[in-house]
């Protein structure tokens, strides 16, 4: 098993996406990138705790490799808009691949070249070493699932 962890904006979307991927074992959405401790949804949603919004998600490298999860990273969000997804604004909804290993930041960074392409303008996805995983309140855990959606409509 290993860890991967993508902000892209509101987590529910994020988490839903992942949770149908074959090989993706768990996920679980919570809080990372930023300073302060045990931030809670509300702290986060201020802007000053400097933690993004993140899924982080376990996987089977054998079913589902991470190039592959960085694929459905790409798809699911606009990651040239600084600090935004659709009408959520500010810095905890900033698009990040924050990489477990070295083989990870390698491959994210390969991975944002290739995506590139697909843009016209530039990608400001922040690639960046995993920090501490602050898991969010229970009731943000497959939010959607829970209440029988498969997406977020923007």
């Amino acid at each position: 098993m290993e860890k991967a962890t993508f902000g892209a904006g509101c987590f529910w979307g994020v988490e839903a996406a992942y949770r149908q991927i074959p090989g993706v074992l768990s996920t679980a959405v919570g809080y990372a990138g930023g300073a302060a401790a045990d931030p809670t949804y509300k702290q986060v949603c201020t802007g000053q705790t400097g933690h993004a919004e993140v899924v982080e998600v376990a996987f089977d490298p054998d079913r589902v490799s991470y190039e592959q999860l960085l694929e459905v990273f790409w798809a699911n969000h606009d990651p040239t808009t600084l600090n935004r997804q659709g009408p959520d604004v500010g810095t905890q909804y900033r698009s990040a691949v924050f990489f477990h290993s070295p083989e990870q930041e390698s491959t994210a960074k390969a991975s944002l070249e290739k995506a590139q392409t697909r843009f016209q303008r530039p990608i400001v996805t922040q690639v960046e070493a995993a920090s501490k995983f602050y898991l969010a309140e229970d009731y943000h855990q497959q939010y959607l699932e829970k209440r029988g959606l498969s997406t977020c409509r923007i």
